[in-house]
This record gives C-alpha cells, structure tokens and sequence, in this order.
C-alpha cells in the first residue's frame, strides 16, 4: 500500500504537527520507507583521530562537510569544536544551502544558531535544540531538500579550529510531498537597541509606562519574509545595558499584513512564558533568587539578574501550533515599554517557507558579534 509506505515521509516533510516530534512513541511501531545516511567527521584511515588533523578549519577558511543529492531530510546535527579562541561560539559561522541556492537558507554563528547567544557554553535543554556536557551542539530540526544540501563552516576567528567533529544524521527518500517547504534560520543583532529615552529610573515610571506603542515601528526585528511559510520560534540572547530587567516589552506579530500586527502580548517574558520578571519585580515568589528553566517550547536558561551587564538567554518554540503566513511575516519585540530601553538583543528566528528568503539581513562583520556592554546613560542598578 502506497500510501502507507510513505507515511514517515509525509509526517516529516509537513513539520507542522506535534504528533511528528521525535518523542512520539506511538509512531515506533510503523515501519519506515527511508535510508538512514550520516555525514560524520570519523577517521577515513580507521584510526581515531574523528576531528582533527584533515578537519582542522583555519582562519578565513570555510570547510563544506556535507554535500548531498536528495531527496531527503536532515534529521539531527550534532556538533563539537576544540579550539582555544575566546568566542569561537560567535566567530565559527554556519551554513546551509538547499537545492543549489546560492543564498544560504540558514546563516547564524554557531553558538547562537544552537541558542548560546553570548558566545558562552551552558547546558540545556529544548525540543529542538539542546546542548550537552562538555560542549555538544545538537539540533533536531527537520531539514527537508528535494535535489541537494550543502553545509558550511566558516571559521572566522584568527587562531585555527583544532578538531571540528560532526554527526549529521538524514534520510534519504524516493520524494517529498509537493508542500513540504524548506528550514530557514537568520541572524539579527541590535547593539544597542535604540531607546527613545535615557531619563528613568524605574522601568514602571510614568513617562515609561504611559508612552503609546501600536505600529511597532520602532519594535526589535526577529524576523521579516515574504512568501508562503510557518514561523516556529526564536532563541533570544541579551546583555543589559542599563539598570532595572530588559523586559516590559511586548510582542507584536505581523501575518500578511505590513501596516497592523495580528498579535500583540502583554511582555517579553509573557511571550517567552515566563511570568513576573523572571523572579526579579519584587513580584517572585522565590524572592531575590534567579531561578533558571529550560522545557521542550520554552525556557530561561541563564537569568543574570537586572543589573547593568546582566546576561539573559530566553527562548520560544511554537512547535504546537507554528504560526502560518501566506504571503509576509514579521516578528518584532518591543525593548522595554515602548521601546524604552538600549539594551543588546541577540535573536537567531527559525522558520519554514516555501522558496528562498529574500528579506535577509547581512551578517553583521565578526567583532561586532562579540557581547560587550555599551555605555548607555540610565539607571545603572535594578529595583531597591
């Protein structure tokens, strides 16, 4: 039967239903229709030097490590880097390129690409993406191409890469559903983002908190597209350059429509599904503690506080219900009330359409990916 044969292919290819995600048990017992393939970094000479010596990647050098003809879905990347650069995580940058595209469809350092936005190793845990001890990368997108794929490394730092070890898991299969569209990831920083003022003290004074916000004109850009896709989350990093926490800001999404977002939250922590600063406001249950979380769609696994400097990674997966656009999307965030605050914004959005993104925003050249704190005038300490 047909179409019972290409059941694994269609439930990985459409990529939009939560029955698909890899800890859906109930799907083991079907048999699967595909050939599972690897790209590894492994030793060719059968010793076991899998990283090093031939997978050394010098500065300005960008290594391919995988170039395959499809059809066919990335299932699973797994990445781990020895090299003694400071920052490597925002230095090494990622690629992947589908179909032949000149234009690569996922551009991210590659730390922030995984969720570590401030180019510093930290352990969690998310559907999607997660990082375990000592320094493993793993994705568990789906990354669907029909005639090829091809991923990248740069290196872009000025010390060598000493070992670069892969695992990229995909299956190859006879075809993909006419739907199927393809994985995107892009990049964007704002250092800082630009506040309209500097005189407050408190994130809730007055002239902050009766200041009107409805076009998002001035709103952080997580991600604007145009064309027929699915938004499915984004991974947000911040260093703090003022006083008080980096949050009060709401969501606004705007869905085929460039003038009036469709959907607008009640703030950044709220859209990040957290509540009450995060244990800061003087609201918390856990009173002056900095609790630290990471589940499967959400998470906040480094809070720093509200202090100038403070360090902050939050993220966000709509893998349960992705949000569908059919001919543009932008997703902004306000940066404080109204976009009050200048603080920086590390985002890497993820998201599925149909043919190339053309809405890209440059990478930014590398030193100005590395987090440092901005001198910004304001409040420099966070609530009494």
């Amino acid at each position: 039967m047909p179409h019972l044969r290409n059941f694994s292919s269609v439930c990985l290819a459409v990529l939009t239903a939560a029955a698909c995600h890899a800890d859906d048990l109930s799907r083991l017992p079907q048999l699967k229709a595909y050939k599972v393939e690897r790209l590894s970094s492994y030793d060719r000479d059968g010793a076991n030097d899998d990283g090093g010596g031939k997978n050394r990647i010098e500065p300005a050098e960008t290594r391919v490590i995988g170039n395959v003809e499809g059809p066919g879905i990335i299932t699973h990347m797994w990445f781990t880097i020895a090299t003694p650069e400071h920052f490597h995580l925002k230095k090494i940058v990622l690629r992947l390129y589908w179909d032949g595209e000149e234009l690569p469809a996922v551009e991210a350092p590659i730390g922030d690409f995984f969720g570590l936005g401030l180019g510093e190793y930290f352990l969690y845990e998310s559907g999607p993406l997660s990082v375990g001890s000592q320094k493993a990368l793993n994705c568990y997108f789906p990354m669907p191409f029909r005639k090829s794929a091809r991923i990248a490394i740069t290196n872009e730092g000025s010390q060598p890469i000493r070992a670069f070890y892969y695992n990229i898991d995909w299956q190859r299969h006879e075809s993909l559903p006419a739907d199927t569209a393809y994985f995107h990831a892009e990049y964007r920083q704002a250092t800082p983002t630009p506040g309209w003022s500097a005189e407050w003290k408190l994130n809730g004074d007055a002239k902050v908190d009766n200041h009107s916000n409805l076009d998002g004109a001035r709103n952080y850009i997580i991600l604007e597209t145009e064309g027929r896709g699915h938004y499915v989350g984004v991974t947000h990093s911040i260093l703090q350059n003022q006083g008080d926490w980096w949050g009060e800001g709401d969501e606004m999404i705007f869905i085929d429509d460039k003038v009036k977002p469709q959907i607008t939250g009640t703030g950044s922590e709220d859209y990040y599904l957290g509540a009450w600063c995060y244990g800061g406001c003087g609201l918390s249950p856990f009173g002056t503690t900095h609790p630290t979380f990471s589940y499967k769609n959400y998470g906040n696994p480094v809070n720093g506080g509200d202090h100038r400097g403070s360090k902050w990674t939050v993220y966000r997966f709509h893998t349960d219900s992705p949000i569908p656009f059919q001919k543009y999307f932008k997703m902004t965030i306000e940066h404080g009330h109204a976009n009050h605050r200048s603080d920086n914004f590390y985002t890497v959005a993820y998201w599925y359409q149909e043919g190339p993104h053309r809405l890209r925003r440059p990478l930014p050249p590398v030193q100005e990916r590395i987090p440092r704190m901005i001198n910004v005038d304001g409040p420099t300490v966070g609530r009494p």
